[in-house]
């Protein structure tokens, strides 16, 4: 197996997120694409990870730095979900084009 894969199929999966940010209007299919597109980047770090040539300092750093991404990315959809459970309970809508309450 090559690195060409793993890049390519972290392209795949991030212009997909990126098609569902942009195309989608409920707030909860947002946060899951911006979650893919988050795993897209993971998939393109293991890949440099896994065929690095500079020795294994460089793969644990890819490793911890993967690490880091998942949990960030775990406080941030832990986050999101307690906006969006907010918003829908005052509005009883997830939808992001009908949300105006941070207007002034």
């Amino acid at each position: 197996m090559e690195l060409i894969y793993f890049q390519l199929l972290a392209a795949i999966l991030f212009c997909i997120g990126v098609y569902g940010v942009l195309a989608r209007r409920s707030a909860v299919l947002i946060l899951m694409s911006i979650e893919l597109m988050l795993n897209a980047v993971n998939i393109n770090l293991i890949g440099y990870a896994a065929f690095s040539s500079f020795g294994s300092a460089h793969r644990n750093l890819g490793q911890v730095l993967i690490i880091f991404i998942i949990t960030i990315a775990a406080a941030e959809l832990a986050l999101a979900m307690a906006i969006i459970l907010r918003l829908y309970r005052n509005k009883n809508n997830v939808n992001v084009d009908e949300l105006d309450i941070l207007k002034g």
